[in-house]
């Protein structure tokens, strides 16, 4: 290779290093520079908890922005070592190199609007982008999490420290393709008798979100079919509609403004499954 080539090639390498960089200095300028661990507990009747579960939906690929990182002393959450500390985004932990902002510090602080001013809302983060349900109902790993037994661990986990009221799934993009879809309602059904079965509670109310309407994928709608047809079999489910809701620029991953939108959506599905 001649020397100008060779510089060529250099400083193409350097403008894509360049560029990657400062894709992650964007996505991650706002994070929290510190946690906040929680001293005192509440009682631990005083505790309520939910598990955050699905893909890369649930688990947020939106920008945290500086809003998102403003804590509530009622709104608690479980980091890596499974310590609990107040609630900033992003909530998520599992892949930190594509990490970002969720629903739940919105659906947290939602809660606390409809219920007694004693209770703390503890959310448990246990979603993984692109893990199929298939993945999740046989208990295998993905990127490097095992889906099933994770779950099971962080809920043993808040169980420690609360009551389990609820789960809140967004799950089904990578299922939405012809050999999946067709089967996505009753794999639905059978994976959330099997959380139940882990919570102990067989009318656990889960909550569950529709896949963004601005997916150029045609079995994306099917997957939303499949969802609303279990939730009409199921009086201990809810849904939320994302219909109105927008992408981040990739047609996949819903933007900042959608993920706080859905917490809200969430907290007032669950509410309603409750009356």
């Amino acid at each position: 290779m001649s020397q100008k080539k060779l510089m060529l090639s250099l400083l193409t390498l350097g403008v894509i290093f360049g560029m990657r960089a400062q894709e992650k200095d964007q996505r991650t300028q706002y994070f929290p520079k510190s946690e906040l661990r929680v001293q005192k507990l509440p009682p631990k009747d005083n505790v309520w908890v939910f598990v955050l579960a699905g893909q890369s939906n649930m688990a947020g690929r939106g920008q945290v922005e500086p809003k998102d990182t403003i804590p509530d002393p009622r709104v608690l959450t479980l980091n890596r070592q499974g310590n609990i500390i107040l609630a900033k985004e992003p909530l998520h932990f599992y892949e930190p190199s594509m990490a970002g902002l969720d629903c739940g510090l919105a659906l947290g602080k939602a809660m606390l609007k409809n219920i007694p001013d004693s209770i703390s809302v503890l959310l448990i983060p246990t979603a993984v982008g692109g893990s199929s349900i298939s993945k999740w109902l046989e208990g295998k790993e993905h990127r490097q999490v095992n889906l099933l037994s994770n779950f099971m661990e962080k809920v043993e986990q808040g169980k420690r420290f609360g009551a389990i009221k609820g789960i809140f799934w967004h799950q089904g993009e990578s299922d939405a393709k012809p050999e999946t879809a067709p089967w996505y309602e009753d794999r639905l059904r059978k994976l959330f008798t099997i959380f139940r079965e882990i919570v102990g509670k067989p009318n656990t109310p889960i909550v569950i979100g529709q896949l963004g309407s601005y997916s150029t994928n045609e079995w994306w709608p099917k997957i939303n079919e499949q969802i609303k047809a279990y939730v009409s079999s199921d009086s201990n489910a809810g849904l939320i509609n994302t219909s109105d809701l927008e992408h981040k620029g990739d047609e996949v991953h819903f933007n900042s403004e959608a993920q706080r939108t859905m917490g809200e959506r969430y907290a007032r599905a669950y509410f309603k499954i409750r009356q």
